[in-house]
């Protein structure tokens, strides 16, 4: 297994949690979907549900909403040594900032932003938990980017802010930057999408049964399977509205198509 037991550098992300208007709908739905065990917190969390991997934190259902009224969608969270002097320099290079910086217990420190592209992401300062402890492995975190029409807004913000680098990966019909701490992508950056939010990527060991369990379900795509350089893709509509991928391994002809090309 891909597990980790220290916080992520900063700039990395570390964390997606989901918050919807009915708890038990949603543990039924992504339990069944990936075969999440849970881990659900007292009253005075909300029944926060941390969804587990082979024993450890992966990602969060949250039962509470401050805006009733607003989409329901995955909230990303980048690890931040310190949330809040962070957060004070996102909203100097243009970020407004939504919520906090605010302690969450003893677990850690987190504050939520709309990016200068007006994206929705979050900021999680390690205590005593540093969000997934388990990545890259069916059900769990797989990759992580920002999606608008205003790419180079992100483009100027996120390595300001975090101290990476960007790394051109564009090609014909597609607009598309890696954020790279080191040697290492961390996270993407891409244009061409009307409906800024920064998507989330599960990891799957087998895309088209997922989306053929998630359709059973009651999920609907909008994105049919399809096989990429990075993997197999499919963009799955959940319960309540909320939008995320999976990405499993290549098909045997999309491998095949990708040693022919």
């Amino acid at each position: 297994m891909s597990t980790r037991t220290t916080p992520q550098p900063d700039g990395t992300p570390c964390w997606a949690e989901l918050s919807v208007p009915d708890l038990d709908a949603a543990r039924r739905f992504y339990g069944a979907l990936f075969g999440w065990d849970w881990q659900i917190g007292p009253a005075e969390t909300g029944f926060y549900s941390q969804a587990l991997v082979e024993g450890r934190p992966a990602v969060a259902l949250n039962g509470y909403r401050p805006d009733p009224d607003a989409p329901v969608q995955w909230l990303t969270f980048l690890a931040a040594a310190d949330a809040t002097a962070t957060a004070q320099r996102a909203v100097a290079a243009g970020a407004h900032l939504l919520a906090g910086p605010m302690d969450v217990m003893d677990a850690g420190a987190m504050a939520v932003l709309r990016d200068p592209a007006g994206a929705v992401v979050a900021l999680w300062q390690a205590g005593t938990s540093i969000g997934a402890e388990v990545v890259d492995e069916h059900g769990s975190l797989a990759w992580s980017e920002h999606m608008s029409d205003r790419p180079s807004a992100a483009r100027e913000f996120y390595p300001a802010l975090f101290g990476l680098d960007l790394q051109d990966i564009s090609a014909p019909g597609f607009d598309y930057t890696t954020l790279v701490r080191g040697e290492e992508p961390v996270a993407g950056i891409g244009g061409g999408s009307e409906r800024p939010e920064w998507a989330l990527y599960l990891a799957v060991a087998d895309t088209d049964a997922v989306v053929a369990r998630a359709q059973d379900l009651g999920a609907t795509l909008h994105l049919d399977p399809e096989d990429s350089p990075y993997g197999r893709l499919a963009g799955i509509t959940g319960p309540f509205g909320e939008r995320f991928w999976v990405m499993g391994p290549v098909t045997e002809d999309g491998a095949a198509a990708a040693t022919a090309g």
